[in-house]
């Protein structure tokens, strides 16, 4: 017998998906029982949290570029999800959500778990279906698919259990069995001719180029560093770009914004063209003023163009190809001297990390951790990052090199995804080194999920930067609001006790001596690892460039009686000191 939970199973399996994320739950009963026989094609792993669930389908389409798929169970299950599909949704990844349903008669008739999922996913999917009997199965089934690769969003499926068992019989009179395909009909979109050479015009113009260079272009990094060579121009990287071009290449500047690099706000300070390619970076308050740059997009959606900045020249179409096309249109310029100062800007920066990321006092800063363990990372790792104060070490004192892949949560700036995001990298590339960079808040939010990794035998090493503090909260009150910090002390937390207990193997480091040598021993240990690295609450993750509101308010937080004033503004004080000398 083929039931309709076999349909959909054997479907995912015509669209090339082999795993698929999820907690079991009687709202899914039949859905379980298809994998279950089709275990052999697709593997399910099974989760602690139903958010974890989405996150990893998430991180599983960014770093392979497949479809991710995540299946809960009927009301809470499906609510579960939510978080991580909207970071999906946010940041553009190709995923499918599978939940339950109780029995379809029942529905909407204050019935256990009776929630409406469909209705509920009506803002984060762009496909949203409810099953409505076993032939209905297989078409939508093949519309989320595609709708969810297509379009690069969220598709949903609520499936009514009594449904997920019954037996395909009779389609109705114009549902003609067998008349949908599983081929996604794809295309590179490519801008006309005359768009093309708008665009070179703009740039060939331009005395100061930069690129801002995002997401959109990680499979465009040669192409990249070629446009930069030809304009003269730094590139820029929003944060979901890191891999863009490796951080040793002599055309970047590093991130952009709060945790950016100081060449990287000068450039955009004082650019007079702006060449956005594949990226939304979404602060608009660090790239150039209205009026003071032209710009140029390239962009696979034409309803970005225009989003962040006013551009004379859109090019809508994949960034790669793109470049290609626009490459010998561009006049090499003669005048460097733009690129050059953001050069040297950058040789002054990297000093500056490095003098920040090998200090040798006590309590450890937290950008040894991050510097430590940018030397150690394998040249094919995977790591991401946990969104807070973590993010800044990340953006700034890890480098990127050729050949790594990176991720965060991205628009979304989710806390907890780190975890998941490292397990599904793991599961989608095993031979690969897999890493999780997070601090104590974020990866306490799900770190049941390191008993998963346990489970599966993935070899995943969790680096904890912990500051007891909701580090980004604290600082975000204090220098932009002018108030006191408040409500974000965290009560300590043993993760290398945590890692023992789940079956892993824990590190606890404070000495910044000895980091180097823990992680060492950390990276080369084998199974799933915890390094808990003890860090300085007091440090910072300041502005690269200061703004005299930020100072202003700052120093108001100090007087208005924040508790622990004396130490912050010795810590802060000291580090200005030896960035002078």
């Amino acid at each position: 017998m083929v039931t309709a939970a076999d349909v959909l199973v054997n479907t995912l399996c015509e669209w090339g998906v082999s795993v698929v994320f999820g907690l079991p739950g009687d709202g899914i009963n039949g859905i379980m029982e298809a994998l279950r026989k089709e275990r052999e094609n697709i593997r399910f792993v099974q989760v602690r949290h139903e958010e974890s669930a989405a996150f990893m389908a998430c991180a599983y389409a960014k770093y392979t570029g497949k479809l991710g798929v995540c299946l809960a169970t009927s009301g809470p299950g499906g609510i579960h999800l939510l978080n991580g599909l909207y970071d999906a949704k946010l940041d553009g990844q190709p995923v499918l959500a599978i939940t339950g349903h109780h029995y379809h008669d029942l529905i909407d008739t204050h019935a256990q778990q009776d929630v409406d999922l469909d209705k509920v996913y009506m803002d984060v999917a762009l496909y949203n279906a409810r099953v409505m009997g076993p032939s209905h199965v297989e078409e939508i089934a093949n519309i989320a698919c595609r709708t969810a690769l297509g379009r690069r969003g969220v598709a949903h499926i609520n499936f009514p259990v009594d449904f997920q068992e019954q037996e395909i019989e009779e389609h109705s009179k114009r549902n003609v069995p067998g008349h949908v395909s599983h081929v996604l009909a794809s295309a590179i979109e490519l801008p006309p001719e005359t768009a093309l050479k708008n665009a070179a015009a703009e740039l060939n113009q331009g005395k100061r180029v930069a690129i801002l260079a995002g997401q959109g272009a990680l499979a465009a990094g040669a192409e990249l560093e070629e446009s930069a060579e030809k304009l003269a121009a730094p590139i820029v990287k929003a944060l979901l770009g890191k891999a863009v071009v490796p951080d040793d290449s002599p055309y970047t500047t590093g991130a952009i914004g709060l945790l950016g690099t100081r060449p990287s706000q000068e450039a955009m300070e004082s650019c007079d063209t702006l060449f956005i390619v594949g990226s939304s970076f979404p602060y608009i308050e660090f790239l150039p003023k209205p009026g003071q740059a032209r710009g140029v997009q390239i962009d696979m959606d034409p309803t970005r163009i225009g989003l962040r900045y006013p551009v004379e020249v859109g090019l809508v179409g994949d960034s790669r190809a793109t470049l290609k096309r626009l490459l010998p249109l561009l006049d090499r310029k003669q005048d460097r001297s733009f690129l050059e100062k953001a050069q040297d800007g950058m040789r002054q920066w990297w000093k500056l990390m490095e003098t920040q990321g090998t200090r040798p006092d006590k309590p450890m800063k937290p950008e040894v951790v991050a510097w430590e363990l940018g030397k150690r990372l394998a040249p094919e790792a995977i790591v991401s990052c946990d969104s807070g104060t973590i993010t800044t070490w990340f953006a700034r004192q890890i480098p990127a090199r050729r050949g790594q892949k990176f991720s965060v949560s991205g628009t979304l700036a989710s806390m907890a995804n780190a975890l998941p995001y490292t397990i599904a990298a793991q599961i989608a590339y095993p031979e690969r080194q897999c890493v999780a960079f997070v601090g104590d808040g974020g990866f306490s939010m799900l770190m049941a999920e390191f008993a998963t990794a346990v489970k599966y035998r993935l070899p995943i090493k969790v680096v904890i930067v912990k500051n007891n503090a909701l580090g980004q909260i604290k600082w975000e009150q204090m220098v932009f609001l002018g108030n006191p910090e408040y409500g974000c002390d965290l009560h300590p937390i043993d993760f290398a006790a945590i890692a023992r207990a789940c079956g892993g193997t824990g590190f606890t480091v404070e000495d910044p001596a000895d980091c180097g040598r823990v992680l060492d021993e950390a990276l080369a240990a084998p199974g799933p690892v915890i390094v808990e690295a003890v860090v300085d609450p007091y440090e910072p993750p300041m502005p690269a460039k200061v703004t005299l509101e930020q100072a202003t308010k700052f120093a108001k937080s100090l007087a208005r009686g924040e508790p622990d004033r004396s130490k912050i503004a010795w810590t802060v004080l000291s580090d200005k000191v030896r960035e002078l000398i």
